[in-house]
């Protein structure tokens, strides 16, 4: 399984980086066809804000519309207390930032073996699951 974290969904929107885009969007879609792919509430919330906040990629209706594909194309995590405490132990351990290490947690949760980031560290284990970063060559 694999987990992707929201900075790829964004590139998959994402046309100022057309190359990074078309990555995202094959290894999206690649992930979906294999039916192993796994996103969480927390990455529909920063993808949201990213593109219609951050970036202004997209209007509200269109992000949500990408989030409601996702769901039909992904395993969905949900946020709970007890992930949240997994997410402080996996940042006290490798000092990683919060939202990252939620990721971790989520991605542990839901059983992936690796988590699909450009945000942190390529090719670093966090207890079985690996990130790897699409954009390396």
């Amino acid at each position: 399984m694999t987990f992707i974290d929201s900075n790829i969904v964004v590139y998959s929107y994402d046309e100022t980086d057309p190359v990074k885009q078309l990555k995202a969007q094959q290894e999206m879609k690649n992930i979906m066809e294999g039916g192993d792919g796994c996103v969480s509430t927390q990455v529909f919330g920063e993808f949201f804000h990213t593109v219609v906040v951050r970036k202004k990629l997209m209007s509200p209706t269109e992000a949500l519309s990408a989030i409601q594909r996702l769901e039909r194309g992904f395993r969905i995590g949900s946020i709970e207390p007890s992930l949240v405490r997994d997410a402080i132990a996996i940042h006290q351990r490798y000092q990683l930032r919060y939202w990252d290490s939620l990721i971790i947690a989520t991605a542990k949760r839901m059983k992936c073996s690796e988590v699909l980031s450009e945000d942190m560290a390529e090719g670093q284990d966090y207890g079985g699951v690996i990130v790897r970063n699409p954009f390396k060559p």
